[in-house]
Formats: structure tokens, sequence, C-alpha cells
């Protein structure tokens, strides 16, 4: 087949929208992108200036927003521009680019939740050690290896992806990720095949075996406490983390098994793929926002204020 690596043009394969549907679809991605950026700005900044939150467990929950902040712009502005002008093409480095983010933000979600879950087990079952596990050096730690495994796991992903010759141009899919990359290449891609099913594979079995363990002896620390307060707190907190968990690894998922599933129809691929890239960055700042009181007091106070003194 013709080699086409010096062809800088790609075309994606859009949603394929009725001419009716353009405008209410630019408008929903639009108001989408919005919330998301509202949303996940206010929670950062309720954290970063309110100094009484400044703990471990809101440090960690810091970088949530960070990466949901990082997934929704590496989609956001290419479905925009692609409704808004009518376009599906896009260059090869853009592509690439926004398939690195897109990565960058779902393995990072996974294991920043994973972060989170730990610190919630140190927190429930071994609450007189708490400070002294979570110190500040601790959790520098903890964040710079979720971020740093998380880059170097997606750089090897897409250093084994630029070394392969491209032959086809067309990206079967609404936007660009790996695997739709992956198959405009003309040549064998076992290696990568393997890299990236053993990454998942590793990485599923690691974060969701630490979650399982965590919840577990959560569980049971809870109702080994005879306080029904705490054990109300503590379970109101793992629900919401496990909430968040449950609703990313399923989207999660199904988004990399579909890819796999030659049957699948292709609305229910792109349904699916877009759908993990807005259901949890949109959540997110929701559900800890409403669901933990600190944050919700302090980001009510943060909102009044910017609106009595603007």
């Amino acid at each position: 087949m013709t080699d086409l690596s010096n062809i800088s043009t790609l075309t994606l394969q859009g949603f394929n929208l009725p001419p009716e549907s353009i405008v209410p679809a630019f408008v929903f991605a639009t108001l989408g992108y919005l919330t998301i950026l509202s949303c996940n700005l206010i929670l950062l900044s309720t954290i970063i200036l309110n100094k009484s939150l400044h703990q471990p467990m809101y440090i960690l929950l810091l970088n949530l927003p960070i990466n949901d902040l990082i997934g929704s712009t590496a989609l956001f502005p290419q479905i925009i521009k692609e409704l808004l002008w009518d376009t599906r093409t896009i260059q090869f480095s853009t592509c690439v680019i926004q398939a690195f983010f897109i990565h960058i933000y779902a393995t990072g979600a996974v294991f920043i939740l994973t972060a989170m879950a730990y610190d919630r087990y140190v927190a429930i079952c071994c609450p007189m050690r708490y400070n002294t596990i979570m110190s500040n050096i601790h959790i520098v730690r903890l964040i710079s290896l979720v971020w740093l495994s998380n880059i170097f796991i997606i750089a090897v992903l897409f250093i084994l992806l630029l070394r392969l010759p491209r032959c086809r141009s067309f990206v079967t899919h609404t936007y660009c990720d790996n695997p739709s990359l992956l198959q405009l290449v003309c040549v064998n891609t076992t290696i990568n095949n393997i890299y990236g099913l053993m990454t998942v594979a590793v990485c599923q079995v690691i974060t969701v075996g630490l979650i399982a363990f965590t919840y577990i002896q959560i569980l049971i620390a809870c109702f080994r406490n005879k306080g029904s307060d705490t054990r109300r707190k503590a379970l109101q907190t793992c629900a919401t983390h496990l909430i968040v968990f449950l609703l990313f690894e399923c989207l999660g998922l199904f988004t990399v098994i579909s890819y796999r599933l030659t049957d699948l129809s292709p609305h229910l691929r792109k349904f699916s793929g877009v759908a993990a890239m807005i259901l949890p960055p949109t959540l997110n700042p929701i559900i800890y926002g409403l669901r933990t009181k600190e944050i919700r007091v302090r980001a009510l106070k943060f909102l009044h204020k910017r609106v009595y003194t603007s």
C-alpha cells in the first residue's frame, strides 16, 4: 500500500449529523464545555484558596479537576470546530497531541481515584497514624508517582505508534486516540497491540485490586466502629468515590472493548467514546462539591463573595 506518512492532513469520521441537528449539537457541545470548565475551575479555586482545605484528602482531589480539564480541553475544541465550520479534517500533529492528552486523561483518572482510595483507607483504618503516614513528603511522592507513571506509560505508547508508516488518512472515530491512529498504519502492529493491552490489563489489575482491597478494609473498619456518626460519614465519603470510579471504569472499558467488537454499531461506539470524555468531567465536581460538606460550604462562600464584590 502507498506510504502516506508525508501527508499531514487526516479526515475524521465525524458525527454524520443531519443539517437541522448541527446548530443544536454545536450549542450543546459549547454549553457542555463551558459547564465542565466552570464547575472544575470552581472546585479547583475552592481548594486552592481555602487554607482549611489544604489537607491530604483535598490535595489529592485537586488533581481530579486538573485531569478533567486536560481531557475536556483535548476533546471539545475539536468537536466545536467541526460543528461550527462543518469540517472533518485535522492535522496529523494535532491529532497525535489530542490523542496523547486524551490517554493522559483516561489513565490519570484511574490513578488519581486509586490514590484517593488509599488516602481514605489510611484515614479510616489507621486514624491515629494518618498525619504521620500522609505527610507532605508522602503526598508529594504519591502525586509524583501518579503523574510520572501516567506520562511514561502514554509516552511509550505513542513512541511505538509514531515509528510506524501510515498508508491511510481516514480516522474511523469522532476524535483521535491510539486505536484509531493505529488503524492508519499499513504494517504489522503486534508490538503496539501487545503493549496497549498489557498496559490496560496491568493498570486494571493494580488499580481495581488496590481499590477493592481498600474498600473491603474500610467496610470491615466501619462495621467494627460503634459510632454511627463516624460510620455514616465514612460510608458516605466512600460511596461518593466508588460511584465516580465505577462510572469511569464502565465507560472506559466499554470504549476500549468496542474497538475489538467488529459487529458493534458505529453509533454506539461514537456515543460510548464521547460519553467517557463528557460525563466524568461534568459529574466529578458536582458529585464531590455537593457530597462533601467542607467543599460545598466553602464553594458557596467563594461564589457569594465573587458575586457581591464584582
